[in-house]
């Protein structure tokens, strides 16, 4: 399932944003040659005006051919011809997909607070915030060989309540009040009650101590998660503040990438391909469709900020180009354009395959 989903996300994802560089280049006049869905060899097309709309074989996402994105000289004074535009238009139809992006992330933020949008909750907001509702505490992970993950707790679950020899707490249980019960107890077996799939079911653990001194554990990770619903203005308020805080997230996080590998402190193991988005996907669905909308959206948010990013084949390398233009006064050779573009993507593409060997390493 989880393949499938981000098929379907990634689909729609790279369509919104070529719909982006589609819609403003026609409402600038620039003639669109082809708008496909995939990639080729093409399955079935159809001309409509100046663009032929097309089916492709390979199902991930899809393109746009603008006439005279090449930067020809037979096309540099045609009408309707990319390249014959004035710069603020083409910088236009180059920052439209990335804003396509950015629009889709608030929508699916603002549908899922509408909805009813899970959240992490501080202990403090337990009482004080009223919008909130459903809280529990929510096994976000689970430790490989621990007493947790023997017992057969899953992220996912959720704990409603805590027993060992007549001690019992079922209310307020935050990750504190767990982490203070598990210590008290040492090594003695405690009960908990857990709600699965809106299955209650009941398992055993008896905590561990991995470090001498260290206080007992049972292998988990967990977080408060509660539940924001909110009206259609409210939820568009919230959904514009959240994609903007996820946006500046995504930012530091790009900027701290480059940064350590332009410095030759890069950590792959942080970043992750295909294979590993999809495994995020489908743990995101084991929890909700709700989870599956925010995953979207951040993964949309990336995909923004990616494109941004002045490197060759990227939004954000044609807008370098297209600056470096305006700058010199001289048009960039489409030859060269062309080369450092195809050595752009090669660049792209094996860094793709690096990332998705260590996804699969990870799956070892």
């Amino acid at each position: 399932m989880g393949i499938f989903l981000f098929i379907v996300i990634l689909f729609v994802l790279v369509l919104v944003h070529e719909f982006g560089h589609f819609y403003t280049a026609k409402k600038l006049g620039i003639r669109v040659l082809e708008f496909g869905f995939g990639f080729p060899p093409k399955l079935w097309g159809k001309k409509i005006g100046d663009t032929e709309y097309t089916i492709n074989a390979i199902p991930f996402g899809g393109f746009v051919r603008i006439f005279g994105e090449q930067g020809d000289s037979e096309t540099a004074n045609t009408p309707g011809s990319f390249s014959a535009q004035p710069a603020w238009k083409k910088a236009l139809v180059m920052i439209a997909g990335v804003v396509c992006n950015f629009l889709l992330a608030w929508v699916l933020y603002t549908t899922g607070f509408m909805i009813g949008m899970p959240t992490a909750v501080s202990p403090e907001e337990m009482n004080r915030n009223t919008s909130i509702h459903d809280i529990h505490l929510l096994v976000t992970e689970v430790r490989p060989s621990t007493p947790a993950a023997l017992a057969g707790i899953i992220p996912g679950d959720i704990i409603v309540s805590l027993s060992s020899k007549g001690k019992i707490v079922t209310e307020s249980i935050t990750p504190q009040v767990l982490q203070d019960y598990v210590a008290s107890h040492g090594a003695q077996k405690i009960t908990i009650d857990i709600i699965r799939a809106q299955q209650p079911l009941t398992v055993e653990v008896v905590p561990e101590i991995s470090d001498k001194g260290a206080k007992p554990v049972i292998g988990v990770a967990i977080d408060l998660v509660g539940t924001v619903k909110l009206g259609l203005f409210d939820a568009l308020f919230e959904g514009f503040t959240h994609t903007v805080q996820m946006l500046k997230m995504t930012i530091s996080q790009f900027g701290t990438l480059i940064r350590d590998a332009v410095l030759g402190k890069a950590n792959l193991d942080q970043v992750s391909g295909p294979i590993g988005i999809a495994r995020i996907v489908g743990s995101a669905y084991e929890y909700g469709i709700l989870y599956v909308l925010s995953i979207a959206a951040l993964i949309s948010i990336n995909l923004a900020v990616l494109n941004l990013i002045p490197f060759p084949a990227l939004d954000g390398g044609r807008l370098l180009f297209l600056f470096i233009e305006k700058i010199t006064g001289k048009n960039i050779s489409p030859k060269i354009l062309g080369i450092v573009n195809m050595v752009g993507f090669g660049i792209l593409i094996l860094l793709m395959l690096v990332v998705t060997f260590k996804d699969i390493m990870r799956l070892i």
